[in-house]
């Protein structure tokens, strides 16, 4: 078996992993052949033959002897640029940046189908978990009713060292930056776009819809209370950053992202530190919890391995659910069980309770749990970003199946 000769874009803890793991596997039959970066001539950790590095992209978009390309950079946008470019040369392409693929991905499955060309990135979601592809393939029905979990290791590392080591948010935040599991600027991770991204692309492989992701309501742990952890610990439940995409009925299917009441008995209650934990629910196969590191130079790039030696067999994604006739449509037209914290904010001035179920009101902080439309939620979501507010979801969805 002949070897296929790759084209990496970009080398930093992904793309050195990515060499790495290409170098150590015996059975990969891969090659780099060729790595762009932006400054060749930057020191790297690890030895590489200084002339396998280039600043031009088009020495691997327009060499004849790249069978592959392999882009883990972390600009979106030139991420595009070069993914498209490749696919429209008829070079298939590995991918693992979720932001990129989460905002274009309509217009490159076309591309695909077009030029009759392979775009895999099972490494942009849940990275050693292989959710993209057991969705392809072993969920390839309209049994699915759900997917949900943990999706975003940043997050969950800090709501871990919270509730299991009961150390401050501030702290725990600081911590994982140390280690490496947050960025100096942790937004992308704490205020759910990570996980939003994820799971726009979950879902076109669960459901075979796409979901734009300013359409879909993303709420994440950055204005996290001592009042909200202190409620959690008093109802024996913990906080966890969520991501799930929900068929509420054959028509009709919703999706958010949203911090969450998780009681001991849920799956995803004892996914702690950095690994995500994904559960998929079906019509008649009841639950099943996929559990994984899902970051990480060497989770993320034993991904990428995987959908390197696939294109070994010529695999490709078949999007065989976005050729049903019955796909479901996505809706915000449905209630959910909240609760909110705030201070200073009139809560009830900003957003229309359907119902007030509990309602508390102290000199320090109030709460309120009631029934509110996800309509609602999207269309005030700037309202909901003051900093003295704090959002959970209480889950409503399949309780009586879990009993």
């Amino acid at each position: 078996m002949s070897n296929i000769h790759i084209g990496l874009f970009g080398f930093g803890v992904v793309g050195q992993g990515v060499f790495e793991v290409i170098r150590k596997s015996k059975n990969a039959h891969a090659e780099i052949a060729r790595i762009c970066v932006r400054d060749p001539k930057k020191p790297r950790k690890i030895a590489v033959d200084p002339a396998l590095f280039t600043d031009r992209a088009e020495e691997i978009l327009d060499n004849p002897h790249i069978d592959l390309v392999v882009e883990v950079i972390n600009d979106a946008e030139e991420a595009y640029r070069i993914v498209r470019q490749a696919l429209l040369k008829g070079i298939p392409v590995v991918s693992g940046n979720k932001a990129m693929l989460a905002k274009h991905l309509p217009e490159l499955i076309e591309i695909q189908k077009k030029n009759r060309v392979a775009l895999l990135y099972d490494a942009s979601s849940c990275g050693s978990i292989p959710v993209i592809r057991n969705l392809e393939e072993y969920y390839d029905n309209d049994l699915l009713l759900e997917v949900k979990g943990i999706l975003n290791g940043s997050s969950n590392y800090i709501l871990s060292r919270v509730f299991d080591h009961r150390e401050s948010y501030a702290d725990a935040l600081r911590q994982a930056q140390e280690l490496g599991f947050a960025e100096s600027d942790p937004s992308f991770d704490i205020e759910g776009y990570d996980s939003l991204f994820k799971l726009v692309i979950i879902t076109v492989h669960a459901l075979g819809a796409y979901v734009a992701p300013e359409r879909i309501f993303t709420y994440g742990i950055a204005s996290i209370h001592e009042s909200d952890i202190r409620y959690a610990r008093e109802k024996r439940v913990k906080i966890k950053l969520v991501a799930q995409v929900v068929k509420v009925s054959d028509e009709h299917f919703t999706m958010f992202v949203m911090p969450e009441f998780v009681e001991p008995s849920r799956y995803i209650y004892s996914v702690d530190d950095e690994y995500n934990g994904v559960v998929i629910r079906g019509e008649c196969y009841d639950r099943q919890f996929m559990f994984g590191k899902g970051a990480g130079s060497l989770p993320t790039a034993s991904s990428i391995l995987s959908d390197v030696m696939a294109r070994l067999h010529d695999y490709r994604y078949e999007y065989k659910k976005r050729e049903y006739l019955q796909k479901p449509t996505y809706t915000t037209d449905l209630s959910l069980k909240i609760y909110v914290r705030y201070s200073q904010t009139n809560i009830l001035h900003v957003l229309h309770f359907e119902e007030i179920l509990e309602q508390y009101i102290s000199t320090e902080s109030n709460y309120v749990i009631g029934m509110v439309r996800l309509s609602e939620l999207l269309a005030k979501r700037d309202s909901l970003r003051a900093r003295d507010l704090f959002i959970a979801n209480i889950p409503i969805f399949f309780l009586d199946r879990d009993n």
